[in-house]
């Protein structure tokens, strides 16, 4: 059954009671939180991406599966969301979901540009604020590097203005790692985001020891390389090891690789099932592996 927007929103809200909002309704240990270096801002390690998964569209159902996926981030102490106008319909539903549960001033939210031009990446951002229903933003990053060169001197005066607090520029593919470095090390930037994972450690190379330097937060996309790295490992028995980090799932091992070098700011792994949510926030607290165990973590995946 479809429902109204209006319709939709009162049950979700009836159902939230506020409660998700409040620090007061997180559950379990203590997610680690780490600091963007320009700004001094704390954020949970782990957040959600919105990619596939929040593209749903009016469907009250999944749209009432993914107000769960929210209040389990938040109730893990998690805050951060990152979306796109490129992933079609996912800021509208974050943005009503944020609403119904009146979580705004819980979350981090972040979005990005995704295309050519001043005039059209103006009228692009000004419509996913509309879309994620807040005036000011947390995070807008430029989107595959697409013009980031227009669109960086935009981003600038708007974070004068006040109507977003950080800018940053992001990829997914190796083969623009070079290109990624190069924006890093001539420009100031509040943040890269960049994919990462435990079978893909090409970002260790270069770009996470250069924003270390240069103070670059860094959110990670593809911890779990695409989906095939919980493929990989399914059926497969946890290390004994993994019981040292905390870890009860293949999942909490992969994303506590990534969350373990300390370059990284923020993951962000896209889900739409709320236990898959808790599941990976279980993997934002406890001990971290050392660099002699992360060479461990390595081998049993090889």
């Amino acid at each position: 059954m479809e429902l109204t927007r209006a319709q939709f929103l009162s049950i979700v809200a009836g159902a939230a009671a506020g409660a998700v909002a409040s620090a007061a309704a997180q559950k379990g240990p203590r997610m680690i939180s780490r600091t963007i270096p320009s700004s001094g801002v704390a954020v949970p390690v782990i957040g959600v991406g919105t990619w596939r998964g929040f593209d749903v569209g009016a469907d009250s159902t999944k749209r009432q599966q993914l107000a769960d996926v929210l209040r389990a981030l938040f109730e893990a102490g998690g805050r951060v969301i990152d979306s796109s106008p490129m992933y079609g319909t996912s800021e509208e539903v974050a943005g009503d979901l944020l609403t119904a549960l009146r979580a705004h001033d819980a979350a981090f939210v972040a979005t990005k540009v995704w295309t050519e031009g001043r005039d059209a990446g103006i009228a692009q951002m000004e419509a996913s604020m509309r879309k994620l229903q807040h005036p000011r933003l947390e995070l807008m990053q430029i989107h595959n590097l697409v013009d980031w060169r227009t669109h960086l001197g935009t981003l600038r005066a708007w974070k004068k203005e006040g109507r977003i607090a950080h800018l940053g520029i992001t990829h997914y593919r190796d083969d623009a790692h070079e290109a990624l470095e190069a924006v890093m090390a001539a420009e100031v930037i509040d943040s890269v985001q960049l994919n990462y994972s435990i079978d893909n450690r090409a970002a260790e190379r270069r770009l996470l020891p250069l924003a270390a330097d240069r103070g670059i937060a860094v959110l990670v996309n593809l911890p779990f390389g695409g989906g095939g790295l919980l493929r990989k490992v399914q059926g497969k028995p946890l290390p004994g090891w993994a019981a040292e980090i905390g870890c009860r799932t293949w999942a909490q091992v992969l994303l506590k690789y990534v969350v373990a070098h300390p370059a990284v700011t923020c993951v962000i792994p896209g889900t739409s099932r709320p236990e898959h949510m808790r599941e990976n926030a279980g993997a934002g607290s406890g001990p971290l592996p050392d660099d002699a165990l992360r060479r461990r973590m390595v081998s049993a995946l090889a």
